[in-house]
């Protein structure tokens, strides 16, 4: 017998089943979180920040996501769409940001990102008017640039985090990084939508248990 996978399309009007919906929000919730934190980890480490600063730009992070994410749903005014956007981190201006802070530290960095917040929001109003410049192919390789740029640091953390460190690239180190994105992939060809949805929270879980089998 053959496994076939059944896509389900909802209406305006139709309401998925409650558990379909809370299992996609908490999936969403918990993906979201990892992609928040994420770039001012990789800001820190490469700026050589003290933990404790650290921890203060992972807390501004999920704080200014949060208001940012209840403005965007609630609108307030021309401000926000009206609909449930998450707002985030974004990885485009990591380069960039790790930059100015080798120049100034968080001062200039965080004056440059006031400075240039009003000018990304008066920008934003003229993409209407770019749709024929700014294709999918246009912003598709954007996107792979970005993801191309992050290699770097991807590979540094699959060996450990700290070039310096006498483990960095060592077997188990990398074989926890090879057992999260092999985990992921293989749930994310899964027939059940629910491994499907859920193949990055589960590839992260797995990935703490090894560490957590080798007491790091």
């Amino acid at each position: 017998m053959q496994n076939q996978s059944k896509t389900v399309i909802y209406g305006v009007n139709d309401r998925p089943p409650l558990r379909d919906t809370l299992f996609a929000a908490i999936q969403h919730l918990l993906a979201i979180f990892i992609a928040i934190i994420t770039p001012p980890l990789i800001i820190a480490k490469a700026l050589g920040m003290d933990l404790s600063t650290t921890g203060f730009l992972v807390s501004m992070s999920l704080f200014v996501s949060g208001v940012a994410t209840f403005i965007q749903s609630r609108r307030f005014g021309p401000v926000g769409c009206g609909l449930l956007c998450v707002q985030g981190t974004s990885f485009s201006f990591i380069g960039p940001i790790i930059a100015i802070g080798n120049a100034g530290g968080l001062p200039l960095i965080f004056g440059a990102c006031i400075a240039a917040a009003p000018v990304e929001m008066a920008v934003s109003y003229s993409f209407k008017y770019l749709r024929k410049i700014i294709t999918p192919l246009v912003s598709g390789i954007v996107v792979m640039l970005i993801g191309l740029s992050l290699i770097k640091a991807g590979v540094i953390a699959c060996g450990g985090g700290d070039t310096g460190s006498a483990d960095f690239g060592a077997p188990q180190n990398l074989m926890v990084a090879g057992v999260v994105l092999a985990g992921v992939m293989v749930l994310n060809g899964s027939n059940n939508k629910y491994l499907r949805m859920s193949s990055i929270f589960l590839g992260v879980v797995v990935g703490y248990l090894l560490a957590l089998r080798w007491g790091w």
